[in-house]
């Protein structure tokens, strides 16, 4: 299996708080985990040519992984084309915290993605909703962590295939922070967590549930689609 973390990689740079806690960018967290799991992991970021993702490096990629928050309106339209292609024919994808308003996830949802947020350093308890799921194993009822972004519903996405996790703030929210889609071949996870002030890549927790994400996602290579005009298979 091959995933590629991608990051904008723009807070570290210019965030002297941000750069402390992920010294050499968020992707490299979670790609560092990942590689303990024995994957094999690589990374891009948006200020590579391409934005990182070629045409080779997306062809042998299983499973991709986005973070993305302040430059979302930067990333090329015919890369998230070649992305969005990808993801129908088996390509898993990995949406992480503010990735949700990224142009390939809303381009897959269909729908603004918008939603009610406050960064105030709140508690957040994300609950299990769905034990049985994969995604969800090796995890207790709850993950709780001490501060982080709050978002809170409406959260404006199609109806969610699983919601493997929800979250509660300690203003009082509510969010659904865990949600998986089918899209052509491809599998999709929503994952709320991971705003670029606070730890969140160092619990183990969450990063559990990363690497189950990534195994969830991850199909075989098969054959690409097939659609428009064909002829009978039979003729009588």
């Amino acid at each position: 299996m091959n995933i590629v973390v991608w990051n904008e990689y723009r807070h570290e740079k210019i965030n002297q708080d941000v750069a402390r806690i992920y010294p050499e960018g968020i992707h490299n967290v979670i790609a560092e985990y990942l590689r303990k799991e024995n994957m094999i992991v690589g990374t891009a970021t948006l200020d590579e040519d391409e934005h990182g993702l070629t045409d080779e490096l997306l062809d042998k990629t299983d499973v991709l992984i986005w973070w993305g928050h302040k430059a979302h309106d930067e990333v090329q339209d015919a890369i998230i084309e070649k992305v969005y292609q990808r993801v129908l024919n088996g390509m898993g994808l990995i949406v992480l915290h503010s990735g949700h308003f990224s142009k390939i996830f809303k381009k897959l949802m269909g729908t603004s993605c918008d939603l009610k947020w406050r960064q105030a350093g709140e508690m957040e308890r994300l609950w299990v909703t769905n034990p049985s799921h994969p995604i969800a194993e090796g995890i207790t009822e709850y993950i709780e962590l001490e501060q982080e972004e709050m978002y809170g519903e409406f959260f404006d996405i199609p109806e969610p295939e699983s919601i493997v996790f929800l979250s509660w703030f300690a203003g009082g929210e509510v969010f659904r922070s865990g949600c998986t889609y089918t899209r052509g071949k491809g599998k999709i996870f929503y994952f709320r967590p991971g705003h670029e002030t606070y730890p969140t890549y160092h619990n183990g927790q969450i990063m559990k549930v990363i690497a189950n994400a990534a195994r969830w996602a991850y199909s075989p290579k098969g054959s690409k689609l097939i659609f428009g005009k064909t002829e009978p298979l039979n003729l009588y």
